[in-house]
């Protein structure tokens, strides 16, 4: 076959295969298999310690669960739980801190904007 200038040979198409050494290529594809297997124990050791904290949290809110089924099951029963009063009068102090601290500084700007 003639194109233009140039004698092409009828066969594959692309580019030749260079003449690689064997000991150089055998070289990189032991290191490629080495990268690959630290990638993926890096990968499994993420995924272990996600897994671990995932049922940590799990183990966690089952407690949690627990713990308002038992406050339900005492109230039912006609029970307050003493950790419920102690929430309800701990928020009752906190308003109450919020509530002086909020005069407090309500006072502090008006003493600070008479004077000049």
């Amino acid at each position: 076959q003639v194109v233009g200038d140039k004698v092409k040979k009828p066969g594959k198409r692309g580019r030749k295969p260079a003449k690689i050494d064997l000991k150089a290529k055998l070289e990189r594809s032991r290191q490629s298999a080495r990268e690959c297997r630290a990638r993926k124990k890096l990968r499994y050791q993420y995924l272990e310690e996600l897994v671990s904290s995932r049922e940590r949290a799990i183990c966690a809110l089952r407690e949690e669960l627990e713990m308002y089924k038992q406050w339900c099951m005492a109230m039912d029963q006609g029970k307050i739980p003493s950790e419920i009063k102690a929430l309800l009068t701990g928020e009752e102090q906190g308003k109450a801190q919020q509530n002086s601290t909020k005069l407090a500084k309500a006072a502090k700007t008006e003493a600070n904007s008479s004077n000049p």
